[in-house]
C-alpha cells in the first residue's frame, strides 16, 4: 500500500547518502513514475528531497537538513511492524515483510520482537487473498471490478467502482460505487465470486461523509432476549461480551442484545439446540417453531 511505500523510502534515504528512483523501483516493485509521485508527496510532507543528475546522481534528503535518524521509537516500529505482519496474513506474497526488512539498515540487523500477533485471515485465507490482491491492484489503478454477488434475494451480477478495502465486524468488506444503483454500498468478500478487473478506468469522487460511518449501514434493529442455558456462557462472552446478558435464579442466563438481520438471528439462535429459547420479540416465535418444526420433518422423512 502506498503509506508503506512511503514509509520505506523516507527510512531508506534516513540510512543512505543517496539513491536513485531506479533503485527505489526494483525495490518496491513499482515504476519509476510512481517513485517520482511519492518523493513529491515526500517533499509535501516537510522532508526537503533533492535530486541530481549524472553519473553519481540520485536522490538524497538535503544536506544540511536536521533530522533525527531515529525518525520511529522502537516502540513506534514495533506498532508499525504488527500492522504490516498483519497484512501478510491476507496477503498472495510476503511484500509487507518486505517492507519491514527495508526498515533495516542491512541485512545483518536486529529484527524488533513484536508480543502482538494479529492474522486477518480466518478460515479463508486461500480464496480471500486472490481477492483482496486484485482489489488492491484495481483501486491503486482506478480500474473497475465485476463479480457475482450472493445475498438473501440470491445471486446477482455487479461492476463497481472501488475505493477502499475494510475489516470490520470481523469479516472484509470492499467500498465502491456500485453502477447500476447508483450509490456507494458495502459488499462482503466472502459473498463475493468470479471476481474480475474489466479494464475499464474511472474517475474518482468524494465518497459521501454518511458513507464512511459503517456503524449506520444496519439500522433496522431487532431487540433480541434469549433465555440460554448456563452452559453456553462461554459462547455468548465470546460472541457478545459479559454485559449482553444476566444470571436468572434459576441457573439460566437471560441475554438481551439488538440485531440488525432477522434470518441472522434465528439461525444463530437455532445453532444452539435445545439449550436457548427466544422470548421476544414475541412475533418471531412463531416463525422459530415453523424453522424448527420444518427441520424435525426432514429427519422423519424417509
Amino acid at each position: 500500500m502506498k503509506i508503506d511505500r512511503l514509509i520505506g523510502i523516507i527510512t531508506i534515504l534516513l540510512q543512505n547518502e543517496k539513491i536513485t528512483a531506479p533503485e527505489l523501483a526494483e525495490r518496491f516493485e513499482v515504476s519509476r513514475r510512481t517513485i517520482n509521485r511519492d518523493i513529491e508527496d515526500i517533499c509535501k510532507a516537510g522532508i526537503p528531497i533533492v535530486t541530481t543528475q549524472g553519473t553519481n546522481g540520485g536522490i538524497a534528503i538535503m544536506e544540511g537538513y536536521k533530522i533525527d535518524k531515529t525518525l520511529f521509537s522502537e516502540k513506534e516500529l514495533r506498532a508499525i511492524f504488527t500492522g504490516l505482519s498483519s497484512l501478510d496474513s491476507v496477503a498472495q506474497s510476503k511484500k509487507y515483510k518486505n517492507v519491514i526488512e527495508k526498515f533495516t539498515s542491512n541485512k545483518g540487523s536486529h529484527i524488533l520482537k513484536n508480543n502482538i500477533l494479529i492474522d486477518l485471515s480466518s478460515h479463508y485465507k486461500s480464496a480471500l487473498a486472490p481477492k483482496i490482491e486484485l482489489l488492491q491492484a484495481s483501486i491503486e489503478s482506478r480500474i473497475r471490478v465485476s463479480f457475482l454477488y450472493h445475498n438473501q434475494r440470491g445471486e446477482h451480477f455487479v461492476i463497481i467502482e472501488p475505493y477502499l478495502l475494510i475489516f470490520q465486524w470481523s469479516s472484509w468488506y470492499v467500498l465502491g460505487f456500485d453502477n447500476g444503483a447508483k450509490q456507494f454500498k458495502l459488499y462482503k468478500l466472502n459473498r463475493i465470486c468470479d471476481l474480475k478487473a474489466t479494464g475499464q478506468s474511472f474517475e474518482l469522487q468524494d465518497i459521501p461523509e454518511e458513507k464512511l460511518d459503517f456503524d449506520k449501514y444496519f439500522t433496522d434493529e431487532i431487540q433480541a432476549v434469549v433465555l440460554f442455558d448456563g452452559s453456553e456462557k462461554y459462547r455468548l462472552i465470546e460472541e457478545y461480551g459479559l454485559s449482553s446478558f444476566t444470571s436468572t435464579s434459576d441457573g439460566k442466563l437471560r441475554f438481551s442484545f439488538p440485531f440488525t438481520n432477522r434470518d441472522y438471528l434465528l439461525s444463530w439462535i437455532l445453532s444452539f439446540g435445545e439449550k436457548a429459547e427466544l422470548i421476544e420479540p414475541k412475533e418471531l416465535r412463531p416463525i422459530m417453531r415453523d424453522k424448527l418444526g420444518n427441520t424435525v420433518k426432514k429427519y422423519f422423512e424417509s
